[in-house]
């Protein structure tokens, strides 16, 4: 059988994601057999995150100031990998407990968010509506649409967006916000429409409160300081560091949309769905391969077993699947949302959006 065989056959069961209960063993299982592991560590999260961000700095650096043109590059594309599992440190603030690592969501903030103008703000709050109940995969999902459902040309643009996200987070930052402290009906907008890393285009997000809005304060100013700098540094000293600090990210953000394609099956339109047809529609690329180690860090190879238990920590992840895998079997619920990797998902997706309907 080949790999998209094997996904094609693996998906049947989960197509359109309605009408499918929710599988109470499985859903026990996951919750007993990780209350162990379920604190995350800064002995852990604090090394990952300051490495990867170094080794993305120095990348950056002999990007910007290497002569050797493929030196260069390959310098810069070092640092897409590094900054790429940085950033995604993201994703776990989200949904680690915010007194679980004190100070941790500042330092990532300072050295990651800020300077790659996508402070925690874009992603608190936003996220976690993708894993409310009754919100995942309807239009109130802010990170939902039926990829798979959709039009061929849907997926190349889908990517050609990401690459385009650098200038539209320096327009952002440099122009749209400090323009909107004198001007609030721009100020509402930007913050509804343009201030969530979300690629649902009729999500609308509400206004920030209480200890939040203080937050994303401070957050939004350092942003703005910081593109301005750039800015003005390339308008009067040297446009090349920002150009190429922009091309990183540009990396970074179609490294991420390319495993944003292959997160989930993208099969429901709109309804609303149990918790197990949410798992099925989910994506988990276990080991023994290797390379989704590099597209999807973090523990994002295991984003279906992400979405039973949301609060376990990325470290936890690795552990939780081999003891649930062991328990549950290869003919359970479980293994329904395990897949072999990158290619045969994009292949089985691009072959979903061909199908008549």
């Amino acid at each position: 059988m080949t790999a998209y065989e094997a996904i094609t056959d693996t998906t049947k069961g989960a197509a359109r994601g309605v009408g499918i209960p929710d599988d109470m063993a499985m859903l026990r299982a996951a919750v007993e057999q990780t209350r162990d592991i379920s604190a995350a560590k800064g002995s852990i999260y604090w090394p990952d995150m300051l490495i990867s961000a170094a080794i993305g700095y120095a990348g950056l650096a002999g990007a910007i100031l290497l002569d050797v043109t493929w030196q260069a590059v390959l310098a810069g594309a070092v640092s897409a990998l590094a900054f790429y599992r940085a950033l995604l440190f993201i994703h776990e603030l989200t949904h680690i407990h915010r007194d679980a690592l004190p100070g941790f969501r500042f330092g990532w903030n300072l050295l990651v968010g800020v300077p790659m103008m996508m402070p925690s703000l874009m992603y608190e709050n936003v996220h976690t509506l993708h894993h409310a109940r009754t919100r995942y995969g309807t239009v109130e999902d802010p990170e939902y649409l039926p990829l798979a459902l959709m039009k061929p040309w849907s997926l190349p643009m889908f990517i050609l967006v990401a690459l385009l996200l650098p200038i539209g987070l320096l327009i952002r930052s440099a122009v749209l916000v400090p323009l909107g402290v004198i001007i609030p009906p721009l100020r509402r907008l930007v913050w509804e429409r343009a201030s969530a890393l979300s690629i649902n285009p009729e999500f609308r997000r509400r206004p920030a409160e209480g200890e939040f809005a203080r937050q994303v304060f401070w957050q939004e100013l350092g942003a703005s300081v910081w593109a301005l700098f750039l800015v003005w540094y390339a308008a009067t000293q040297d446009w090349r560091p920002l150009a190429i600090g922009l091309a990183v990210i540009s990396a970074t953000a179609v490294l991420n949309q390319v495993r944003t394609l292959v997160a989930h099956l993208w099969q429901n339109e709109g309804e609303p769905m149990t918790v197990t047809a949410q798992y099925l529609d989910s994506v988990n690329v276990p080991p023994p391969g290797l390379l989704a180690e590099l597209w999807a860090p973090v523990g994002l190879r295991y984003h279906a077993l992400h979405h039973l238990l949301p609060s376990l920590p990325y470290h936890s992840l690795p552990e939780a699947h081999r003891r649930l895998h062991g328990l549950l079997g290869r003919e359970s619920t479980y293994a329904k949302a395990n897949y072999p990797g990158l290619l045969p998902l994009v292949g089985y997706l691009a072959k979903s959006t061909m199908k008549p309907r």
